[in-house]
C-alpha cells in the first residue's frame, strides 16, 4: 500500500502501463501519468475540485454533437491546439505558417470552379479572393485542393444556422496550371466563439475575451507536399492581440482593400513545404 500523493504511488501507476505493446502509446501514457500526478500535487487539488473538473469535462462531452465539437473548442482556448501545431509544423523559412483547424470545418464541401461564389447567399460585404500556391522551391503547385470556409456578416458559420437549406461560406477549389485559384465571397468579420456551453463559462470565469479576429480558413492538400491548415486574418482587426485560441501569426495578417470595381479584394500567396524525394 502507498501513501496518497507519494512518489511510490506515481511509480506504481506508471508501471501499470509498462507492458503496453505500442511503444508510442506507452510513452504517451507514462508522460500523461507523470504530468497529471504532478499537477494534482503541485496545486494541492481537493476532492471537491477534482469532481468539479470531472463535471466540467462531462459537460463538454455532452455539448458535442455532429455539428459542434466542444472538446476542440476547449483544446483551442487552452492553447493546446496551437501547441500541437507548433510542435508538428516546423518548416523552412518562407513557408506559410500553420494555425488551428477550428471546430467548424465540414468534410465533403461542394466543389467550386475558379471564379465561383462560395458565399451562396451568405450576408456580407462582397469580396473577391485571389490566391496562389507554390512550393518551397518557388514552383507553382498545380491541381492542389484548396478547402476554404468562413463566417458570414453576423459572425456565424452555416453549421450554426439550424435549417439552412444549403451550405454557405465554404467550398473546395483546385489550383490551375500556374498554381492560382480565385473565388467570390463576403468579407469576414470578428465573432465570438460559442459561449453558451462549458467553454464559454470557463472564459467568463477567467475574464477572457471570446472574440476571434476576422479571418478566412484555408486547408491546402497537394501530393508531395505537407498539408497546410491556416487562416488569413484581416489587418486592423481590434482582436488580433487577444485571439482566444492563440492562432494569430503576423505573417498571416493581410488587408482586404477596395478595388476599382467597388468590391474588396484579398490577394494572398501560400507556400507549401515540398517533401524530399525518397
Amino acid at each position: 500500500m502507498n501513501n496518497p500523493g507519494s512518489d511510490a504511488l506515481l511509480q506504481q501507476v506508471a508501471d501499470s502501463f509498462a507492458a503496453t505493446p505500442d511503444p508510442r502509446l506507452r510513452e504517451i501514457l507514462a508522460s500523461l501519468v507523470r504530468h497529471l500526478h504532478g499537477f494534482i500535487r503541485e496545486t494541492g487539488l481537493t476532492e471537491r475540485e477534482w469532481m468539479q473538473g470531472i463535471e466540467f469535462l462531462t459537460a463538454v462531452g455532452q455539448t458535442c454533437d455532429d455539428k459542434r465539437q466542444e472538446f476542440i473548442l476547449l483544446s483551442d482556448v487552452l492553447g493546446a491546439s496551437m501547441q500541437v501545431v507548433a510542435v508538428q509544423s516546423e518548416r523552412p523559412a518562407g513557408c506559410t505558417e500553420s494555425t488551428v483547424f477550428g471546430p467548424f470545418h465540414v468534410e465533403g464541401a461542394s466543389r467550386i470552379a475558379n471564379g465561383g461564389d462560395i458565399a451562396n447567399g451568405a450576408r456580407g460585404e462582397p469580396c473577391t479572393v485571389f490566391g496562389s500556391v507554390r512550393n518551397s522551391d518557388g514552383d507553382p503547385v498545380a491541381d492542389a485542393e484548396v478547402d476554404v470556409w468562413q463566417s458570414d456578416d453576423d459572425g456565424l458559420y452555416d453549421v450554426q444556422r439550424p435549417g439552412l437549406p444549403a451550405a454557405q461560406g465554404r467550398g473546395v477549389l483546385r489550383t490551375d496550371a500556374q498554381g492560382r485559384f480565385w473565388f467570390t465571397s463576403v468579407v469576414p468579420v470578428p465573432y465570438p466563439i460559442p459561449t453558451d456551453g462549458p467553454v464559454g463559462r470557463l472564459l467568463d470565469a477567467s475574464r477572457r475575451s471570446a472574440w476571434r479576429p476576422a479571418h478566412l480558413h484555408v486547408r491546402i492538400v497537394a501530393p508531395g507536399h505537407d498539408t497546410l491548415i491556416t487562416h488569413v486574418f484581416r489587418a486592423g482587426d481590434p482582436h488580433l492581440e487577444s485571439d482566444p485560441v492563440f492562432g494569430v501569426r503576423p505573417s498571416l495578417v493581410s488587408s482586404w482593400p477596395g478595388s476599382a470595381e467597388g468590391r474588396r479584394e484579398l490577394r494572398f500567396d501560400f507556400v507549401l513545404h515540398r517533401h524530399e524525394a525518397p
